[in-house]
């Protein structure tokens, strides 16, 4: 059986409904991301009146008309609740009379690739800022096969989709035994400041051994990154050297919403970062465990704490001298091992169930060229 051409515009219609008496509230408020995924808001959408917020039911997708760069922020709600998105947002179904042409799931895959956000982006206007709008998303045209043939597709991705969701189950159940454990250890042992356990260093790249491969910059997820300074010209002899199991922070806390920038180094390989960063490290690992360390560092709780108690005017700063101020408990080495141990698991399941998903996302085009192929 072979190909039939539609424009979107034929196969789609615009989502209107609003949240116009209020049965939702700000916990169902919803954002989407470049990488097709429907995240909780970051806004502060508390004081908001969300009566214009649009409803989006199951099966229903969302865009953001601002283009990313290269990409299109969109979402597509595969869930069986509904969610609210802001009214300067966009949301679409496939139009009753066009289901039986297309599965929504399947038109999920096609929106999903690359190709797809590229033309997006070329059918972009604007000037300040480039908008994709609804006519044209509705002017874009595909091929499509038989709702059959999709529906083999769908299965596939459907299967590996629930596989990932199981996998990442487990990885939470992990990451919540590795919480009680420490909230556990909180009400045992106490807390003792830190500052008796680590120590500020400052080791500089002076002789110039590590070149700009070793240059990172750190993220709010707590962990290193590709800089994104340019450093065409830039002298790395000032920067600061980060051996293996030592940490670094960005001091400056004002503009990074609420999260602390910090990392530690598990790597053999030394590191190079800018000489505003904070370096420090544990005394005597016999005693207190980097990885354990980090574990606190790595919860909301202490970016609440580092935010609350930053000091500025014009920008606000949290010390050496307030981070040896911060409180935990410290048992004994082999129980810090014990919860170590578990929070590697977890970390490594994490890296797993991150790959997993690269990988399905990775599989849309896939499916999508396997569809299309076995149908002409």
């Amino acid at each position: 059986m072979g190909l039939s051409k539609y424009k979107l515009g034929e196969l789609i219609e615009l989502v209107e409904e609003t949240n116009s008496k209020g049965k939702y509230g700000p916990d169902d408020v919803r954002g989407m991301t470049i990488t097709k995924e429907i995240i909780p808001t970051k806004a502060d959408v508390a004081n908001t009146d969300l009566r214009k917020f649009i409803v989006v039911h199951p099966n229903e997708f969302v865009f953001n008309p601002r283009t990313h760069g290269k990409k299109i922020g969109f979402g597509f709600n595969n869930s069986d609740e509904c969610f609210l998105i802001s009214w300067n947002n966009i949301a679409f179904r496939v139009k009753k009379d066009a289901q039986n042409i297309v599965i929504p799931t399947y038109l999920f895959l096609h929106f999903n690739r690359q190709e797809w956000d590229r033309e997006a982006c070329f059918c972009s206007w604007g000037s300040s800022t480039e908008v994709f709008s609804w006519d044209a998303i509705c002017d874009m045209k595909l091929s499509l096969p038989s709702i059959e043939q999709q529906r083999k597709y769908v299965d596939v991705y459907l299967a590996l989709q629930n596989n990932l969701t199981v996998y990442q189950s487990k990885v939470e159940e992990l990451k919540l035994v590795c919480d009680g454990y420490m909230d556990q250890l909180k009400k045992k042992c106490g807390k003792v400041k830190v500052g008796g356990f680590i120590e500020q260093y400052d080791k500089r790249n002076t002789k110039g051994e590590h070149g700009l491969d070793a240059v990172m910059g750190i993220s709010t997820e707590k962990t290193f990154i590709n800089t994104k300074a340019d450093m065409n010209g830039v002298s790395l002899n000032s920067y600061k050297v980060v051996m293996k199991d030592t940490f670094v922070y960005v001091p400056d806390t004002s503009r990074r919403g609420d999260k602390m920038a910090i990392a530690l180094n598990r790597g053999e390989k030394s590191l190079l970062v800018s000489s505003i960063y904070t370096t420090f490290r544990s005394k005597d690992t016999n005693k207190l465990l980097p990885e354990y360390l980090f574990m606190f560092f790595d919860r909301p709780e202490f970016d609440r704490y580092s935010r609350f108690n930053s000091w500025g005017s014009a920008r606000e700063v949290f010390t050496m001298d307030d981070m040896n101020d911060v409180r935990i408990p410290i048992p004994d080495i082999s129980v810090q091992k014990e919860i170590v141990n578990i929070h590697k698991c977890y970390i490594e399941r994490q890296r797993i169930a991150a790959q997993l998903k690269e990988q399905l996302n990775n599989l849309c085009p896939i499916l999508i060229k396997g569809s299309l192929e076995t149908s002409n």
